[in-house]
């Protein structure tokens, strides 16, 4: 009956043995079922690992199944806490569409592709976003991952910058959330909101990514080497999707030099992000990369997040921030 929660035959059998003889020891459990020792302890291992046994309060030493109403709701928790992480797989992989089209053209350099050009080199890539930029007619939406832009690279942008604004062009900027700790970033944010610019943040973004006009898209090859090459795009069904997938995470943003309001005990939009991607199954190091935060500060957060909920293991995290609201319950 329990299959579609997880148990199998053999592990239902134990813990409905466990409710119905609930001080029996291995043996005489095994005695019941006609089931081997060996297979009611494989099966007291798996129980124990969902949580639906426990040690007694009253016999030390020995175990206690947990009631059908706390167990069924373990259960279904944790498989909620599995859907719920599917769901966030399936939407990442969304976001990685770009960059898989960026890929896939860096492994065909030789073959011609309506709505694809690819560019090799530093210079060709900033000769081909100097042209975009001149030719710029009413929008420009950019994605800048990673932590702070060194300050050559963002005096280097002014010109253009201020040139787009003063033609009355809309720019629209996403950095991360780490850039808050940059001056220099923040200085710039500044001067660009002043000049009619708008810069939020968000604690992730998918990919590097300049739209003009909502038209042309500029997509690096390579996320950890954004001068090897670049391909531009303008398929119309790509860029519906990439202009939506920025407005998707634009809506969601902060802006720039705003302090985040929340409630007492409720989550940042960076713990969030973070609990999204422990529940994708990120390391540490993974996460730090993804935030573009120093590995320490990405395992500072994933166990204050641990702690905030009582979980010893991410596992029993995933369920008990499904139980919390923290993640998505549903398929």
């Amino acid at each position: 009956m329990l299959a579609t929660l997880g148990l199998d035959a053999t592990t239902e059998a134990v813990y409905r043995a466990m409710l119905a003889y609930p001080r029996e020891g291995v043996k005489a459990l095994a005695a019941h079922l006609d089931t081997p020792e060996d297979d009611v302890r494989r099966a007291l291992d798996t129980l124990s690992e969902l949580s639906l046994i426990r040690p007694s309060y009253e016999q030390a030493g020995e175990l206690r199944a947990v009631s059908p109403e706390v167990g069924m709701e373990i259960l279904m928790a944790r498989q909620q806490a599995e859907l719920a992480a599917q769901q966030l797989r399936i939407e990442a992989s969304r976001a990685a569409a770009a960059q898989l089209i960026a890929e896939f053209a860096d492994l065909t350099p030789a073959t011609t592709s309506p709505g694809v050009d690819q560019l090799v080199g530093l210079d060709e890539i900033r000769n081909r976003i100097t042209a975009l930029a001149r030719g710029a007619q009413t929008e420009l939406m950019t994605f800048a991952p990673g932590g702070g832009q060194h300050p050559q690279t963002l005096e280097a942008s002014k010109p253009t910058d201020e040139a787009l604004l003063g033609r009355g062009i809309r720019m629209r900027s996403l950095f991360q959330d780490s850039v808050r700790n940059s001056r220099p970033n923040v200085a710039y944010a500044t001067w660009l909101t002043e000049l009619g610019g708008e810069v939020r943040t968000s604690p992730d973004l998918p990919t590097r990514m300049m739209i003009f006009d909502r038209s042309t898209a500029v997509i690096p090859v390579s996320t950890d080497d954004s001068a090897a090459g670049a391909v531009i795009l303008t398929g119309n069904g790509t860029l519906t999707a990439l202009c939506a997938l920025f407005e998707n995470v634009w809506s969601g943003a902060r802006p720039l030099g705003v302090a985040q309001d929340r409630a007492e005990g409720a989550l940042t939009a960076q713990e969030a992000t973070v609990i999204r991607l422990l529940a994708q199954g990120l390391t540490d190091e993974a996460i730090a990369k993804r935030l573009a935060v120093s590995p320490r500060t990405a395992r500072r957060l994933a166990g204050g997040l641990m702690e905030r909920l009582g979980a010893v293991s991410r596992f029993e995290f995933g369920v008990r921030a499904v139980q919390q609201g923290w993640l998505p319950n549903n398929p």
